[in-house]
């Protein structure tokens, strides 16, 4: 048991600093410039977008820092507007669907995915979706009421406080993600050495093949729909390394945990705002199964094709 906790301590250790020098230069960055002009030109530009979209301008406020932050951010600054029920609705699917961008897109990428992919994929959900509802939904035009939940803390003073704030703010993303990370390395250790991992795997196989992946996808997706993109992500990494999961198959689990991943918290935070939770966990679910069963469809009949163009070559070839 203690040979079993050393080792999945050691490759816990190991994919937090691989996951940490990440993570920890861009919350830095992107936490100080909130504080600076650049974030106000970013929302000045894109907010004649905000029409089309079904929301106000200030609504380009949220978007910003939940796209270049997190949720938790985004919400902060939801609160600090009178937006309908219909607009929170939006910006709460547009938000699951594409935040904290930099980070989860560049630490998803160390799979060997390319973070530009992952990076449109998000995007182009969060716009779809948000078109779509403003089109569909002609409710919602009441104002959001949003419970207990409260603003974020006053701003820090001063580019002393900023660099302090932004300092701490890395500091916890990566205190965190050691957390989590190490706690989950271990379990899987566990798993893997008891054969519990493979159990866990058959049971689960007929919902990989039918979204045409391999058995050894399976925690990855698990790991990624309970915890997050960037925990699947870093999962993955040592699913290439160890199990052998091919291309194809870690293309497809990144592809489905791109649009739905920590569902249940990316969900319940949202509660407190008074909008109606289930239909974005379904939206969320639907689009990942059916995006993820698509692709590898598509997939599937290229591969196809190009192997009936291989062999008609072959079989024509001069003797």
């Amino acid at each position: 048991m203690t040979g079993i906790f050393s080792r999945g301590l050691q490759r816990g250790l190991h994919l937090t600093w691989t996951l940490g020098k990440v993570i920890f230069p861009i919350t830095l960055i992107v936490t100080i410039l909130q504080y600076t002009p650049v974030l106000d030109w970013v929302v000045e530009q894109i907010s004649p977008l905000m029409r089309l979209l079904g929301l106000s301008g200030e609504a380009a406020v949220p978007l910003v820092l939940g796209n270049a932050l997190n949720l938790y951010a985004g919400i902060g600054a939801i609160v600090s507007f009178d937006f309908s029920i219909k607009e929170v609705f939006i910006l709460a699917v547009m938000m699951s669907f594409s935040h904290n961008l930099f980070i989860e897109s560049t630490v998803a990428s160390k799979a060997g995915v390319s973070w530009w992919l992952i990076l449109g994929i998000r995007l182009s959900l969060s716009l779809v979706a948000a078109i779509m509802i403003n089109l569909l939904w002609t409710g919602g035009s009441e104002p959001a009421q949003y419970g207990l939940i409260s603003s974020s803390d006053a701003a820090p003073d001063g580019s002393a406080d900023v660099l302090l704030h932004g300092l701490q703010t890395a500091f916890t993303a990566i205190l965190q993600l050691a957390l989590i990370v190490l706690v989950l390395m271990v379990v899987m250790q566990f798993f893997r050495e008891k054969g519990w991992l493979t159990l866990i795997s058959d049971k689960l196989a007929p919902f990989t093949r039918v979204l045409g992946m391999g058995q050894n996808t399976t925690m990855t997706l698990v790991a990624g729909l309970t915890l997050g993109l960037a925990y699947g992500a870093g999962l993955m990494i040592q699913a290439v390394e160890e199990d052998g999961v091919s291309k194809h198959d870690m293309y497809l689990a990144l592809i489905f945990l791109v649009a739905c991943h920590a569902v249940v918290e990316d969900t319940v935070i949202f509660i407190p705002l008074g909008i109606p939770v289930w239909p974005l966990l379904l939206i969320r679910l639907v689009t990942a199964v059916v995006l993820t069963i698509t692709v590898a469809a598509i997939w599937k009949r290229v591969a196809h094709r190009k192997g009936r163009k291989s062999t008609y070559s072959q079989s024509n070839l001069p003797l």
